[in-house]
């Protein structure tokens, strides 16, 4: 007679298979006995109260508060236009590359670093110029444009 061709593994393997759908079957019928399809509707309905807070009991109609749909802000407002003087800002030139065109400016007021093209440029500037500048949106942030010398 031949040997088994089962080994020890194959038998813990198929041993830990059978418990594992013994235990399933079993965790299903006992599902199926204790139970229910479900929960009510009442036991579903979530409530919210006059503070805006979510509750089980239904809110109290004397409490109900009338709301003017119009007076919802749903973005934010939009900021006044600003003037020419408030466009013009004042900064110092932190650090320019004139070989390959570009640099940054600190903003006196937010000390923000501001890029600055050679092409935002009026008049040549070096490091540590005071210098008045206009800002618009650019790819990456804010950029300098019409970047001309402080005066003195």
């Amino acid at each position: 007679m031949g040997r088994s061709t089962e080994t020890f593994s194959k038998k813990e393997r198929e041993k830990k298979k059978s418990i594992k759908l013994k235990d399933k079957k079993e965790k299903a019928e006992e599902r199926k006995a204790n139970g229910s399809k479900g929960k009510s509707l009442d036991d579903m309905m979530a409530y919210i109260d006059e503070d805006g807070n979510i509750t089980s009991t239904p809110p109290d109609p004397n409490k109900r508060r009338k709301i003017v749909a119009e007076d919802i802000q749903i973005s934010i407002p939009k900021q006044a236009e600003l003037t020419e003087a408030e466009k013009i800002r004042t900064g110092t030139v932190t650090m320019f590359n004139s070989s390959k065109g570009f640099g940054f400016i600190r903003d006196h007021v937010t000390q923000e670093s501001i890029f600055v093209h050679v092409n935002g440029l009026t008049e040549e500037v070096k490091e540590n110029d005071k210098v008045t500048f206009e800002t618009e949106q650019g790819q990456k942030g804010l950029n300098a444009v019409n970047v001309k010398k402080a005066p003195k």
